[in-house]
Protein backbone atom coordinates (compact mmCIF):
# COMPACT_ATOMS: atom_id res chain seq x y z
CA UNK A 1 0.00 0.00 0.00
CA UNK A 2 1.33 3.16 -1.06
CA UNK A 3 -0.22 6.74 0.00
CA UNK A 4 -0.31 9.82 -2.06
CA UNK A 5 -1.11 12.92 -1.13
CA UNK A 6 -3.83 11.90 1.63
CA UNK A 7 -5.03 8.66 -0.89
CA UNK A 8 -3.66 5.17 -0.22
CA UNK A 9 -3.67 3.27 -3.08
CA UNK A 10 -3.10 -0.29 -3.11
CA UNK A 11 -1.36 -2.51 -5.61
CA UNK A 12 -2.61 -6.09 -6.54
CA UNK A 13 -2.72 -9.07 -9.51
CA UNK A 14 -5.83 -8.12 -11.13
CA UNK A 15 -8.60 -11.14 -10.89
CA UNK A 16 -11.64 -11.77 -13.32
CA UNK A 17 -14.11 -9.26 -10.72
CA UNK A 18 -12.01 -6.66 -11.83
CA UNK A 19 -12.70 -6.58 -15.33
CA UNK A 20 -15.40 -4.36 -16.12
CA UNK A 21 -14.05 -2.00 -13.87
CA UNK A 22 -10.93 -1.93 -16.50
CA UNK A 23 -13.26 -1.32 -18.84
CA UNK A 24 -14.91 0.72 -17.67
CA UNK A 25 -11.89 3.01 -16.48
CA UNK A 26 -11.72 6.52 -18.57
CA UNK A 27 -8.49 6.60 -19.86
CA UNK A 28 -9.08 9.38 -22.14
CA UNK A 29 -7.03 13.24 -22.14
CA UNK A 30 -6.70 16.35 -22.95
CA UNK A 31 -3.59 17.99 -23.90
CA UNK A 32 -3.05 21.68 -25.23
CA UNK A 33 0.33 20.27 -27.09
CA UNK A 34 1.29 17.41 -29.39
CA UNK A 35 4.19 16.37 -31.12
CA UNK A 36 4.57 16.79 -34.79
CA UNK A 37 6.49 14.09 -36.61
CA UNK A 38 8.70 14.82 -39.42
CA UNK A 39 9.93 12.11 -41.49
CA UNK A 40 13.40 12.84 -43.02
CA UNK A 41 15.73 10.96 -45.05
CA UNK A 42 17.45 9.55 -42.26
CA UNK A 43 14.68 8.95 -39.43
CA UNK A 44 12.20 11.22 -38.17
CA UNK A 45 12.12 14.57 -35.76
CA UNK A 46 9.66 15.33 -33.06
CA UNK A 47 8.71 18.84 -32.22
CA UNK A 48 6.80 19.73 -29.37
CA UNK A 49 4.09 22.45 -30.88
CA UNK A 50 0.82 24.11 -29.10
CA UNK A 51 -2.50 22.90 -30.33
CA UNK A 52 -5.82 25.36 -30.31
CA UNK A 53 -8.27 24.29 -28.83
CA UNK A 54 -6.35 21.80 -26.48
CA UNK A 55 -6.60 18.19 -28.29
CA UNK A 56 -9.48 15.90 -26.22
CA UNK A 57 -8.43 12.02 -27.23
CA UNK A 58 -11.23 9.41 -26.24
CA UNK A 59 -10.01 5.77 -26.77
CA UNK A 60 -12.49 3.40 -28.66
CA UNK A 61 -13.31 0.32 -26.51
CA UNK A 62 -10.72 -2.30 -26.60
CA UNK A 63 -11.19 -5.85 -28.27
CA UNK A 64 -11.16 -8.31 -25.93
CA UNK A 65 -8.02 -10.95 -26.68
CA UNK A 66 -7.08 -14.25 -25.42
CA UNK A 67 -5.07 -14.45 -22.01
CA UNK A 68 -1.38 -15.14 -22.38
CA UNK A 69 0.36 -16.85 -20.13
CA UNK A 70 3.16 -14.46 -20.43
CA UNK A 71 0.89 -11.90 -19.74
CA UNK A 72 -0.40 -9.99 -16.29
CA UNK A 73 -2.62 -7.04 -15.37
CA UNK A 74 -1.96 -5.01 -12.33
CA UNK A 75 -4.62 -2.36 -10.55
CA UNK A 76 -4.23 0.32 -8.39
CA UNK A 77 -7.04 0.56 -5.97
CA UNK A 78 -7.64 4.20 -4.01
CA UNK A 79 -9.27 4.74 -0.74
CA UNK A 80 -13.04 3.66 -1.97
CA UNK A 81 -11.98 0.90 -3.47
CA UNK A 82 -12.51 2.01 -6.38
CA UNK A 83 -9.88 1.30 -9.70
CA UNK A 84 -7.57 3.94 -10.39
CA UNK A 85 -5.30 2.51 -12.48
CA UNK A 86 -3.75 -0.46 -14.16
CA UNK A 87 -1.01 -1.97 -16.39
CA UNK A 88 -1.10 -4.81 -18.34
CA UNK A 89 2.41 -6.17 -19.56
CA UNK A 90 3.59 -9.35 -21.72
CA UNK A 91 6.55 -10.82 -21.91
CA UNK A 92 8.28 -11.91 -25.31
CA UNK A 93 11.37 -14.46 -24.84
CA UNK A 94 12.67 -14.35 -28.20
CA UNK A 95 14.03 -10.97 -27.96
CA UNK A 96 13.45 -10.45 -24.08
CA UNK A 97 11.05 -7.85 -24.19
CA UNK A 98 8.24 -6.68 -21.60
CA UNK A 99 6.10 -4.88 -23.32
CA UNK A 100 3.39 -2.56 -21.96
CA UNK A 101 0.59 -3.52 -23.23
CA UNK A 102 -1.76 -0.98 -21.95
CA UNK A 103 -1.93 1.65 -18.68
CA UNK A 104 -4.25 3.39 -17.44
CA UNK A 105 -4.87 5.81 -14.97
CA UNK A 106 -8.25 7.54 -14.28
CA UNK A 107 -8.48 10.82 -14.08
CA UNK A 108 -9.36 11.91 -10.19
CA UNK A 109 -5.85 10.15 -9.62
CA UNK A 110 -3.60 11.72 -12.01
CA UNK A 111 -0.35 13.24 -10.86
CA UNK A 112 -0.24 11.04 -7.78
CA UNK A 113 2.18 8.37 -8.89
CA UNK A 114 0.13 5.83 -9.76
CA UNK A 115 1.48 5.56 -13.00
CA UNK A 116 4.96 5.33 -12.00
CA UNK A 117 3.44 2.87 -9.54
CA UNK A 118 2.27 0.76 -11.82
CA UNK A 119 4.95 0.78 -14.09
CA UNK A 120 7.40 -0.48 -10.75
CA UNK A 121 5.12 -3.36 -11.25
CA UNK A 122 5.78 -4.12 -14.69
CA UNK A 123 9.69 -3.46 -13.83
CA UNK A 124 9.21 -6.08 -11.60
CA UNK A 125 7.77 -8.60 -14.25
CA UNK A 126 10.88 -7.60 -16.36
CA UNK A 127 13.22 -8.49 -13.94
CA UNK A 128 11.44 -11.48 -12.77
CA UNK A 129 11.12 -12.65 -16.91
CA UNK A 130 14.99 -11.65 -17.37
CA UNK A 131 14.18 -8.56 -19.95
CA UNK A 132 16.87 -6.69 -21.67
CA UNK A 133 14.32 -4.18 -21.50
CA UNK A 134 10.89 -2.53 -21.42
CA UNK A 135 8.72 -1.09 -24.88
CA UNK A 136 5.80 0.68 -25.66
CA UNK A 137 3.90 2.17 -28.26
CA UNK A 138 2.16 5.58 -27.26
CA UNK A 139 0.28 8.06 -29.94
CA UNK A 140 2.10 11.19 -30.77
CA UNK A 141 -0.85 13.12 -29.52
CA UNK A 142 -0.87 12.12 -26.18
CA UNK A 143 2.11 14.79 -24.93
CA UNK A 144 1.23 14.21 -20.97
CA UNK A 145 1.80 10.28 -21.73
CA UNK A 146 5.08 11.19 -23.31
CA UNK A 147 6.35 13.64 -21.09
CA UNK A 148 5.61 10.54 -17.82
CA UNK A 149 6.96 8.15 -19.70
CA UNK A 150 10.57 10.44 -20.26
CA UNK A 151 10.55 11.25 -16.85
CA UNK A 152 10.01 7.16 -16.05
CA UNK A 153 13.49 6.44 -18.12
CA UNK A 154 12.09 5.64 -21.27
CA UNK A 155 13.39 7.16 -24.99
CA UNK A 156 12.05 7.14 -28.53
CA UNK A 157 13.17 4.48 -30.70
CA UNK A 158 11.10 4.25 -33.72
CA UNK A 159 7.68 5.20 -35.23
CA UNK A 160 5.19 4.09 -37.39
CA UNK A 161 3.34 6.29 -40.00
CA UNK A 162 0.54 4.06 -40.76
CA UNK A 163 -0.47 1.58 -37.73
CA UNK A 164 -3.85 3.97 -37.25
CA UNK A 165 -4.67 4.27 -40.72
CA UNK A 166 -8.25 3.53 -41.38
CA UNK A 167 -9.11 3.54 -37.69
CA UNK A 168 -10.50 6.74 -35.46
CA UNK A 169 -7.08 7.33 -34.67
CA UNK A 170 -6.18 7.94 -38.61
CA UNK A 171 -3.78 11.21 -39.03
CA UNK A 172 -2.00 9.75 -35.71
CA UNK A 173 1.40 8.47 -35.58
CA UNK A 174 2.73 5.87 -33.39
CA UNK A 175 5.68 6.30 -31.26
CA UNK A 176 7.61 3.49 -30.00
CA UNK A 177 10.00 3.83 -26.96
CA UNK A 178 12.13 1.77 -24.47
CA UNK A 179 14.09 1.31 -21.64
CA UNK A 180 16.87 -0.45 -20.39
CA UNK A 181 15.65 -3.30 -17.73
CA UNK A 182 16.44 -1.30 -14.40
Amino acid sequence: MTAVGGTAYRYRIAAPEDTEAIQALDGSFTTDTVFQVTVTEDGFVLREIPVEPPVTKVFPEDEPDGADEDSRTFVAHGDVSDLAGFVTVSYSGWNRRLTIEDIEVAPEHRGRGVGRALMGLAVEVARERGAGHLWLEVTNINAPAIHAYRRMGFAFCGLDTTLYDGTASGGEQALYMSMPCP
